[in-house]
Order: structure tokens, then sequence, then C-alpha cells
């Protein structure tokens, strides 16, 4: 039997390929890193230079087998090849350079007779479940950290590091996710604000980005919404950015945003409002 756990470069991921190691062994795992920088040459492309590392020292540390996949495009490239730039509400990055290139390597390599996949969801997660067994069909899917013993984000933290391994930076600057150097079509006003005030420069290659696809669109297309008496419309980052200077206690703090690059799906229907 093959086990192949979506290695994400997250704790979470990690902590669940070592509860798949621990019952199975690691002559037969594989662990799958699907990255997004494409060809990117900017450490502002794709995800932060210290996922990497940790990926590498995460490898070393659970065993196994490592796939590497790189589509060869980065975000910005599929959002210019669909006409569509990724929101919350649909965010093609995450099917074209994740999901479809980790599903060509299963059917390539992988027998869904004799193969279990493995994803780094938690047990506040579980509502997720449903829609990753459907999404993985003939595969069967699981998330071992749905389970008992129920750990946190900071108890998987306090565990790799008692492994002699150093967390992902972004984890330490208090950002919840390790996706995409701190920035993601699905995070919210909160974690855009953190990105800019913590990462000035990177934050500005996506403002930027998100101009060309303006340009590109020919419409004012933004990553954010945000809703004032009743109606909604597109929050483009220059202007997050410009309220975050002039009167930061408007952002709202709460808006967090989340990842699911392992469990949603494309809508070909969907379109840029």
């Amino acid at each position: 039997m093959k086990h192949v756990v979506m290695f994400s470069g997250g704790i979470g991921s990690w902590a669940a390929a070592k509860l798949v190691a621990k019952e199975h062994g690691t002559e037969n795992l594989y662990l799958v890193f699907t990255d997004v920088k494409g060809k990117a040459e900017s450490p502002h492309i794709g995800e932060d230079e210290d996922t990497y590392r940790f990926i590498e020292d995460a490898v070393k540390n659970v065993g196994g087998h490592y796939i590497y996949l790189n589509e060869g495009r980065d975000i910005w490239e599929v959002f210019k090849d669909k006409k569509f730039l990724g929101t919350s509400r649909l965010a093609h990055c995450s099917f074209q350079l994740k999901q479809i290139p980790a599903r060509k390597w299963l059917e390539a390599n992988c027998d869904p007779a004799e193969t279990v996949i493995y994803l780094g969801i938690d047990w506040t997660e579980t509502h997720r479940l449903p829609a990753i067994e459907r999404n993985y069909l003939p595969y069967i899917a699981k998330a071992p950290l749905t389970n008992p013993p129920y750990m946190d984000k900071e108890a998987m933290i306090s565990w790799a590091q008692s492994e002699g391994l150093k967390t992902p930076r972004l984890y330490d600057l208090g950002f919840s996710h390790n996706n995409c150097g701190g920035g993601c079509v699905k995070a919210g006003q909160a974690q855009w604000k953190k990105l800019y005030n913590l990462m000035p420069e990177r934050f500005m290659v996506w403002e930027q980005k998100e101009q060309e696809m303006q340009e590109y669109l020919g419409r004012p297309v933004a990553i954010l919404k945000e809703t004032q008496n009743g109606l909604t419309r597109p929050l483009p980052l220059i202007e997050l950015r410009r309220r975050i200077d002039s009167a930061p206690q408007l952002i709202d703090d709460s808006d967090i945003g989340g990842c699911g690059c392992f469990v949603d799906r494309e809508d070909n229907n969907g379109e840029n409002a």
C-alpha cells in the first residue's frame, strides 16, 4: 500500500506525515509538494523563501520519498490565462497549480486500490472532510489530525521543535498559514494588513500584480471585496494600503480568511465581478 501525503510546507502536513510514518513506516511513504512559483525569479512570488528550507528539513525528519511538482506557471500567469483574478470565492491558482499536477502524478504513479491520500487539516476543519473524500475518489483520502490525540497548531509547532525542527518563519511572525509567502487570494483584510506591516515589499508586488490584472482585463477587479450600505464592491490592495496608513482602525482585524488549496474545486462558470 502506498501512503501519499500532500506536503504543503505547513505544520499540519508535517504533523500528518509524522503520524502516517509512525503507523505505516516510510518505505512506501510519499511526500508530495506542489510548488506555485513556476519559473518566476522574484522572491516575492510563490512560497516564502523559508518554506523551501522547512520542507527540506521536514523531509529529512519524516523520511520517505519526496516528490516535487511544478506546473511551470506562477499564480499570476494562471490568472491571465483564465482571464480571472483569484478571490476568496474562486482560486484558479490552487486548482491549476496544486490539485491538477498532484492528480496527474497520482494517476500516473498510484493505483487507487493500493493508495491512501493524507491531508494536514486538523480537528477544527472536519467540515471539509466530505469534500476532500469526494474530490479524491476513487482514491481513499484521510486526515489523521482530525482524530485523537487532538492537536492545535501551537501543539504541532511545539512537537516539531522538540524534534529539532525550526518551524516556518511566517508562523513566528504571526501568520495563521504558511502559504504563498504570507499573501493569498483567500486571505482577509487582517492578513493583508499584517503582510503590509511586516513585509511591505512583498505586499507592493501583490498590489502591482493586481493592478496589472485590472489593466489586462479592463475592469476594476480586486482580490478583496467589501460591503457598505448593502452594496458589495471590489477593495483593491492599493486602497487597503492607503487605509492602513491613514486609518488602520478601520481594517477588520478579525477578517483573516482561510486556505483550501487541496479542498476547494474550480468553478468554470465563475467570473470576476
